[in-house]
């Protein structure tokens, strides 16, 4: 799909509906975001190659992150069957969720605060004391709202 295309359909959502579930809150966490099945940075080492990024918003479902490229070496982030595994630090400390893109597009330049491509992404999995403590998060910005 075309940029135009999905820009257009993101207003039109916005517009007509929000399918959302879950509530979402705008706030900016660092984050570092890899691909479960992306090669080693070297071979033998067991470190991968990985992009820092920030959320836009959040919620117990998914999170909007931004990162300033689409592809992580050779492989796009937002393939078919990706799934990612980012490392969101909270003011508690990191959690590591296991997520699948939904949906991306190009930030325009007039976006002056956030470069790069926002990527939709859903929660897949995480350990139960990073679930906890991330909901604990959600849940006290719900009372701040």
């Amino acid at each position: 799909m075309s940029e135009l295309l999905r820009s257009i359909a993101m207003r039109l959502r916005e517009l007509i509906s929000d399918r959302r579930r879950a509530p979402r809150y705008r706030v900016r966490l660092p984050l570092s975001v890899t691909l479960i099945d992306a090669p080693p940075v070297a071979p033998g080492s067991r470190k991968k190659l990985s992009l820092d990024g920030h959320t836009r918003d959040v919620s117990a479902t998914g999170l909007a992150i931004i990162v300033p490229a689409i592809r992580l070496g050779d492989r796009y982030l937002t393939g078919e069957d990706r799934q990612l595994r980012i490392s969101l630090e909270l003011p508690t400390g990191p959690v590591e969720i296991f997520a699948f893109p939904v949906r991306y597009e190009q930030l325009a330049a007039e976006e002056a605060d956030d470069i790069g491509f926002l990527i939709g992404v859903q929660i897949a999995e995480m350990s139960q004391e990073d679930r906890g403590r991330f909901e604990r998060f959600i849940a006290l910005l719900s009372r701040h709202r």
